[in-house]
């Protein structure tokens, strides 16, 4: 038996549905997409680090002079494209090192398709666009994670490492 054996918690019936009914139903906006940081594919990678820092953002999303998407810049871009390759950042055009017509979802997708698309290709961010293709939004790692979190908040939040999961009922004080 493994070491999660006995203690592991296992999912019961209903929240097995809840799960299933939530990544079958749930769409992209439940996840309440980020504002997009977007450059012009001019930017060079250094202004466009600079905006990711000031922002707080792992990423950015290049548009052309119509407002459309592009591209996509991150920060695993930077550490492959940029500085793997020691390239000079104040130098080099995003245009580039940018990942060129990513793939996008919209408001309206579903959950599920946008984890598909995390999981097969690899992604840790994706656009959301209107229906012209213009960035309304972005969605992370991070955005699916507090999206389980909200789905199972006792049984995240209420555990300590070794714990079995609590039950509020069952919390005591001390």
């Amino acid at each position: 038996m493994s070491e999660f054996g006995a203690e592991h918690h296992a999912a019961s019936e209903e929240e097995i549905r809840e799960i299933k009914g939530a990544l079958l139903e749930d769409t992209i906006r439940t996840l309440r997409p980020a504002e997009p940081l977007c450059v012009r594919e001019t930017a060079t990678v250094h202004d466009a680090v600079a905006a990711m820092l000031a922002k707080r953002q792992a990423g950015v999303l290049v548009i052309d002079a119509d407002g459309r998407l592009t591209g996509i810049f991150t920060e695993r871009d930077v550490l492959t494209r940029v500085v793997g390759r020691g390239l000079d950042t104040r130098l080099t055009p995003l245009a580039a090192v940018m990942t060129r017509d990513p793939e996008a979802v919209s408001p309206r997708d579903r959950i599920a398709y946008a984890l598909n698309r995390m999981s097969v290709a690899g992604y840790r961010t994706i656009p959301v666009v209107d229906a012209e293709t213009r960035p309304i939004g972005v969605v992370t790692v991070t955005d699916f994670i507090r999206w389980l979190v909200d789905l199972f908040p006792e049984a995240v939040l209420n555990i300590r490492p070794g714990d079995a999961i609590k039950r509020p009922h069952e919390v005591d004080a001390g």
